[in-house]
């Protein structure tokens, strides 16, 4: 579905991607770890088209996505969650959720309607009038997460969705998460730093260290110890 190939980046004489490679697919749930700016979000950044890339490239569906702008490449099928969330937060919830329409724009597919937004977040509907700056913490992730469902994405990148999230909050989201992949219909990369929420969803884990894949493997043969070790502050 998504396939990353010897992926470079730099930022200016820093050489923030160094031949990053790997392959998500649809159904499935692959899990990138890693501690604060090894380059997790640099790499979101490289697919998604808000970082030009210096070597390599990146496929979905075997198109290949390099030189594409960002709104292209969210109109093929990507679809981003990112660190913080990014909601508006003057906009109500059910406007929050609309303004994921302009991604289908030109695609043909009607967008996901609110209905089933709501049905695995049922706590949006019950605040689609309210303004999305008035929502707790996780509420608005459940929020950012489904204004990205609302354009059928077929791969859906999250940028540490939990963070500063609290525990029952975190057990929805990775419900919901879990449901997605299962579904069938998208792939996802789910960026993070907790390797055990990692364990419990994700069909590969990868850990990432200064720009590079360090290690990786699926739950069953993945080397715990030196992945903590990896993680560890």
């Amino acid at each position: 579905m998504l396939d990353v190939r010897d992926v470079h980046l730099h930022y200016g004489a820093s050489h923030a991607l160094r031949g990053v490679s790997l392959t998500v697919e649809r159904g499935a749930i692959t899990c990138l770890l890693g501690r604060n700016g090894v380059g997790k979000t640099t790499l979101l950044k490289a697919i998604l088209g808000l970082e030009p890339t210096s070597g390599g490239t990146i496929r979905l569906e075997g198109r290949a996505l390099d030189g594409l702008p960002a709104w292209k490449r969210a109109r093929l099928g990507l679809a981003a969650v990112p660190q913080g969330r990014e909601i508006f937060p003057r906009l109500t919830v059910e406007e929050n959720l609309l303004t994921g329409h302009a991604a289908l724009r030109g695609r043909g597919q009607e967008p996901l309607p609110l209905e089933e937004i709501y049905a695995r977040f049922p706590i949006l509907r019950s605040m689609a009038r309210r303004r999305g700056g008035d929502l707790s913490g996780g509420q608005q992730q459940q929020l950012a997460i489904g204004r990205a469902l609302v354009t059928r994405p077929k791969v859906l990148l999250l940028d540490e969705p939990t963070e500063g999230i609290q525990p029952n909050i975190v057990a929805e989201i990775g419900r919901v998460i879990e449901e997605l992949a299962r579904e069938g219909s998208m792939a996802i990369l789910l960026v993070e730093q907790y390797l055990d929420f990692a364990l419990e969803l994700a069909d590969r884990i990868l850990i990432m260290d200064r720009g590079r894949i360090v290690l990786e493997g699926d739950r069953a043969t993945l080397d715990l110890d030196a992945a903590r070790r990896f993680l560890t502050v």
